[in-house]
């Protein structure tokens, strides 16, 4: 029983695939074609192995061009504004000028309004941020990779 129909559908098959010599070359050669791309794929671009860079002392921040550097912040909460307070006092002795806005329609009108030495810091909740240049919107780098 078993075995009849095996060996019956077997014979079928081979039948098939004799009549069909072209879809059955194609069958074999479209797969091996395909490993070839991608192994000379792989060869043209070669993974970079970057060595480890060494702990050393960048030196002091140069302040000087920080001064009358504008951080606007929206929206105005207390996680935002203590967030600010560090970065403004903590980090650098003079301090840095931060501004609040109530929305960011706001901060965007300030930033076309004062000079380049404006950005902006959107806090989309207490973990992530958008900063506003003059001209552009840069994201946080949080989920973003080397290649």
């Amino acid at each position: 029983g078993v075995w009849r129909q095996t060996r019956a559908l077997l014979f079928k098959n081979c039948l098939i695939k004799c009549r069909t010599k072209k879809s059955s070359v194609q069958e074999v050669l479209f797969p091996l074609f395909f490993l070839f791309w991608l192994i000379l794929m792989s060869m043209m671009h070669p993974h970079r192995k970057y060595d480890e860079v060494a702990n050393t002392d960048l030196g002091p921040l140069d302040t000087s061009v920080l001064v009358n550097f504008i951080i606007g912040y929206t929206p105005p909460t207390p996680v935002a504004r203590e967030i600010m307070k560090k970065v403004a006092f903590d980090n650098f002795e003079d301090g840095l000028i931060t501004e609040e806005y109530l929305s960011e329609e706001e901060l965007e009108e300030a930033s076309f309004l004062k000079p380049s030495n404006f950005v902006g810091v959107v806090f989309k909740d207490s973990m992530s941020y958008q900063l506003r240049f003059h001209d552009s919107i840069a994201m946080s780098s949080i989920y973003t990779e080397s290649r």
